[in-house]
């Protein structure tokens, strides 16, 4: 398993946290686990193996090009085979800048990119394998980014406020109601709400909720810390309430989390 992040250019770095290179290449299925992160994702699969995720009880495989929502409850993934992802993770605001679709569908779930980007999307993954280099292929994602966020730039306004809430909502002495929040920014928490929820398919709290478990895993998989200790310094009210919310993300309790056996901190975005 091998995994690399590379920084956007300059216009984009505001709207991409970062681009990645995932491989994996197994004789037999390696299976693992995507939980809650705050941001959506788009990958193109530049191997000859199959990704797939889990539906019930069975496991389905994944279009070439895929967009991953906001996953809120924790998914199984496994790979087969050769598989080279190259991806791009969004901020969690930033994925509605590039699309027209509401995000909050994505929610949960893993979306053949190509039926939403169309004939561009289809253009961009040929070049993508036929390209030479990892440079260029670097290139050719980030300028099709900017082509797409050149055409489908959202409201500015509204683009700010998600942002400014956030940047409140991500502070390790957040312990305000919403409601505050909404008056400092001078508007209603109706229109607050509504606004978060169309750039992230998050609500405020959903969000800070997911922020603060995002902390708490990192901390979990230094193994240095106490679950007290990581429950104090992740701003939860206790232990209970610590290891309560982690099972929600992730289905079991911190202490059986084993950071060398996933990938999930990989996708972090609070590393």
């Amino acid at each position: 398993m091998k995994y690399q992040e590379f920084q956007p250019c300059a216009l984009l770095k505001p709207y991409i946290k970062c681009y990645y290179l995932f491989e994996v290449s197994t004789e037999v299925p390696f299976e693992d686990q995507a939980f809650a992160t705050g941001c959506m994702e788009v990958m193109f699969n530049l191997g000859s193996g199959h990704w797939q995720i889990s539906t019930g009880n069975q496991f389905v495989t994944n279009p070439r090009v895929e967009l991953w929502g906001q996953i809120i409850q924790p998914l199984t993934f496994r790979s087969i085979g050769h598989n080279i992802m190259l991806g791009a993770r969004f901020f969690p605001h930033t994925a509605a800048c590039f699309l027209q679709d509401e995000i909050q569908q994505f929610n949960d779930g893993v979306t053949d990119f190509h039926v939403i980007g169309g004939n561009g999307v289809q253009i961009l993954h040929e070049q993508l394998l036929e390209a030479a280099s990892l440079q260029q292929r670097l290139a050719l994602l980030e300028n099709y980014l900017l082509d797409q966020l050149t055409t489908k730039a959202k409201h500015w306004n509204k683009f700010l406020l998600v942002n400014n809430v956030m940047r409140e909502l991500q502070r390790d002495d957040f312990f305000e109601n919403i409601t505050q929040v909404a008056h400092r920014q001078g508007v209603s928490l109706r229109h607050l709400q509504k606004v978060f929820q169309e750039y992230t398919g998050l609500s405020p709290k959903l969000y800070s909720k997911i922020h603060r478990f995002q902390n708490s895993l990192l901390k979990v998989a230094q193994q240095d810390l106490s679950l007290t200790s990581i429950a104090y310094n992740c701003g939860y009210f206790d232990q209970s309430h610590f290891i309560r919310d982690f099972k929600t993300f992730t289905g079991f309790a911190p202490s059986s989390f084993s950071p060398e056996r996933s990938s999930v901190l990989f996708a972090s975005p609070n590393k």
